[in-house]
């Protein structure tokens, strides 16, 4: 099996155990990493901190690095497509997806690079200020410690490699255990355009053997995590003190209103809710439906889910791939299983090998963790309402709170989503599932919403 060693300081790093990385659909041997300790991340740390000390890493330097980086990306996109097909089960039309996602990442984050800058302040405004000049001045916040998740190994990835570059910090990267070989990859290309070989580290290995070691760290100054809520809480406590960045689990709602284009909302959810097995923060997971609507629109995506294409990741048909673990599919089931015994309706939802099929469930009791808590799996509930205010209520009784959707021909129906939606995106006529690289990160956002619009 191909050796993959991890990153530290500018060099290759071996250990005395290795992980091994298998294919999520047949457990094809995809490559061994090296399972790191915490005195690895002191040593990843040590030379971070070095790095930022040295100030010799210019903005016009970080831009044309990344902008090396997105042409080279661009031109092996088809070879990163595999490696993230290959690791994490994304079909491969998604994967190559992402890889051209990644190398708009890049550019985005170049043309930042170039044109960070302060502001003046007018300090005349105040009578203690005339014949004062005074200005804002953008530093590196510091070195980065970036921990990212098994969906979207590439572009995740880039998203947090990227700005971190383009502001001048620094990164200790820690993948997730079951997909760090695109991560690694990334990085070696990013040395290839001309990153500083120990800009960043790579640590690869468990949680609780380099995560939160690196988390707890003195060295970094800012944490930056994708994943699921419960891991989000625990470092939010351990990092105190420290600038924490976070974009935890979800289980999105999308309203479905009287009027609305149902053929236009049920093919954006067939998407929306599947894309990626449901292995995304942001996937449609409940379907809230107007009772004037509701009985078609579930015929609809009924019929609509049935015709996805389930198989292996490298098959150019294939839409549904597995789920990132065994054990992540057998969570899911089990989930189903008991939504069954509650007396839901499952539409689908049986395990084949690697593989679940797609699965609608019919108005769900609420305290089940299927309609309640993220499944992260390839799974929409369908729930109707009987007016705005009580959809509005219903896809507010959330912990979760990314993006939302709604679609609707009214005017006045979108703004009252957009404002009453308690929830960091709004995608108007969308689904929550659509995110451009461009927009807002939701875990920059404090008071701000972010609101999409589709015509």
């Amino acid at each position: 099996m191909l050796q993959v060693p991890a990153r530290i300081g500018g060099r290759p790093v071996s250990a005395a155990e290795w992980i091994e990385v298998r294919s999520p659909y047949d457990g094809a041997p995809v490559g061994r990493v090296p399972a790191l300790t915490a005195a690895h991340v002191d040593e990843a740390c040590a030379a971070a901190a070095d790095a930022l000390a040295r100030r010799d890493f210019p903005q016009y330097a970080r831009a044309e690095v990344l902008e090396r980086a997105a042409e080279m990306l661009a031109e092996r996109a088809e070879e990163f497509a595999v490696t993230v097909a290959r690791e994490a089960g994304t079909p491969i039309v998604d994967a190559r997806a992402e890889a051209a996602r990644c190398a708009d990442t890049f550019r985005f984050a170049a043309a930042e690079a170039r044109t960070l800058t302060g502001e003046m302040v007018p300090m005349d405004a105040s009578r203690s200020g005339p014949g004062r000049l005074g200005l804002t001045v953008r530093h590196p916040a510091g070195v980065v410690a970036a921990i990212t998740p098994v969906t979207f190994p590439l572009n995740l990835v880039a998203h947090r490699l990227g700005p971190a570059i383009a502001a001048g910090c620094p990164v200790v990267l820690k993948p997730a255990e079951l997909t760090p070989i695109s991560a690694i990859r990334l990085v070696d290309l990013l040395v290839e355009a001309g990153l500083p070989g120990d800009w960043i580290s790579v640590v690869t290995g468990t949680g609780p053997a380099t995560g939160m070691p690196l988390v707890e760290h003195p060295v970094p100054a800012v944490v930056s995590f994708t994943g699921s809520v419960p891991v989000g809480r625990r470092i939010q406590r351990v990092a105190a003190g420290k600038r924490v960045l976070l974009e935890l689990g979800s289980n999105a709602p999308v309203l479905i209103e009287p009027g609305a284009d149902l053929s236009r909302a049920v093919a954006a959810i067939r998407r929306g809710g599947f894309a990626y097995a449901g292995q995304v923060c942001v996937s449609t997971q409940r379907v809230l439906a107007h009772r004037a609507v509701y009985p078609e629109v579930l015929a609809l995506l009924r019929d609509a889910v049935s015709t996805l294409r389930l198989g292996d990741p490298l098959d150019e048909c294939t839409e549904v791939g597995p789920l990132i673990s065994g054990a992540a599919t057998g969570r899911v089931a089990d989930w189903l299983a008991a939504a069954r015994e509650a007396g839901a309706d499952v539409h689908g939802g049986e395990r084949r090998d690697a593989l679940l099929t797609p699965a609608v469930v019919t108005d769900p009791p609420r305290e089940l963790d299927v309609y309640r808590r993220e499944v992260f799996g390839p799974v929409v509930t369908v729930t109707p309402y009987a007016k705005i205010d009580d959809g509005i209520a219903l896809a507010n009784d959330s912990d979760h709170r990314l993006q939302a959707g709604i679609f609707t021909p009214d005017l006045a129906a979108a703004l009252r989503a957009a404002n009453d939606l308690r929830f960091d995106g709004v995608l108007i006529n969308d689904v929550p599932a659509f995110r451009a690289d461009r927009q807002p990160d939701v875990s920059d956002l404090t008071a701000s919403r972010f609101v999409s619009v589709s015509a």
